[in-house]
């Protein structure tokens, strides 16, 4: 039998998804100002993936996978990586880092409507109800005027939103693929695949590059931050969940994220946050809560081993 893993660990890995994802909305909003948002993005997840690659041969894992599971991780590593985060980042040069993490809170919405539309699957009752408070917390969210005076914030939105509609994809689309049964040399796979793309993106968008050495200091540590927190221990802990606690559990992170973004983005970078940025809040967690209680397992089945 597999020994149960002790409950510091469990609450370590707790605050690693909590808090460190969370804490990506402001550092990628501080490395956003300096450096250009696809070669942020595909300096991070080479670097984070090559040293994955470097974990799992340590603990004994082969990085060998057929043809079919690298074009798999390639195209799923464009879905959530490359276009997924990359957009994402590019977002936040239009809108504040909480609103974003406020936008992507309704992921769960975006997945439970293309299950329907493009797979036919009946939503439940539970699940209605979030949908119906979805709909209503995203509009409260983006009708503000403080967000609609800020230049260039639609783009920000609908950038945002297509962000979803690629991860919601993905999410379904890696519930059928081929993928290597290791999480460690997955996820390694789909971060420099992603890195790569992200860097020939940069080019095509001339993006100007820059040495490490000449960034500022702040966006030093945000890209290691990035890396080390939210690229590998994050996902690490995330996958540990998966293993040893109840799904249900693992997806209050979708919940706390946003709040945490709030809060950082308040804290650290003067983001103002409204009374009804608070109501949409409310009213769009309580939505995502409403779904995740049905169709929790959809959103994660990409982290399994």
């Amino acid at each position: 039998m597999k020994e149960s893993p002790s409950k510091s660990l469990i609450i370590l890995a707790f605050i690693s998804i909590y808090i460190v994802w969370g804490s990506t909305y402001l550092l990628n909003k501080i490395a956003v100002t300096e450096l250009p948002p696809f070669y942020l993005a595909s300096i991070r997840f080479i670097v984070a993936g090559i040293l994955i690659f470097i974990i799992a041969r340590i603990l004994g894992h082969s990085l060998k996978i057929t043809r079919k599971q690298f074009l798999n991780t390639l195209f799923l590593g464009f879905l959530f990586l490359s276009y997924g985060n990359g957009v994402a980042v590019w977002a936040l040069k239009y809108v504040d880092s909480g609103f974003a993490a406020l936008e992507v809170s309704a992921q769960p919405l975006v997945i439970l409507i293309m299950m329907y539309v493009l797979q036919g699957k009946k939503i439940q009752p539970m699940s209605i109800v979030g949908v119906v408070l979805g709909v209503i917390g995203i509009y409260l969210l983006i009708s503000q005027k403080e967000i609609l005076a800020q230049e260039n914030s639609i783009i920000g939105i609908l950038m945002i939103f297509s962000v979803m509609l690629f991860w919601g994809y993905g999410s379904l689309f890696v519930r059928k693929a081929d993928l290597p049964s290791n999480y460690f040399v997955n996820t390694g796979f789909q971060m420099f695949n992603a890195g790569i793309i992200l860097a020939f993106m940069s080019l095509v968008f001339n993006e100007p590059w820059s040495l490490p050495n000449t960034w500022q200091t702040d966006t030093q540590w945000s890209m290691v931050l990035l890396i080390v927190f939210g690229s590998i221990i994050a996902f690490t802990s995330f996958n540990f969940l998966l293993k040893h606690v109840s799904p249900e559990k693992v997806a209050t992170n979708t919940y706390v994220n946003p709040i945490v973004a709030l809060f950082l983005g308040w804290l650290f970078l003067n983001e103002k946050i409204t009374v009804q940025s608070i109501i949409a809040a409310i009213v769009l967690l309580a939505g995502v809560y409403f779904i995740n209680t049905k169709k929790k397992l959809v959103l994660f089945e990409r982290f399994k081993k």
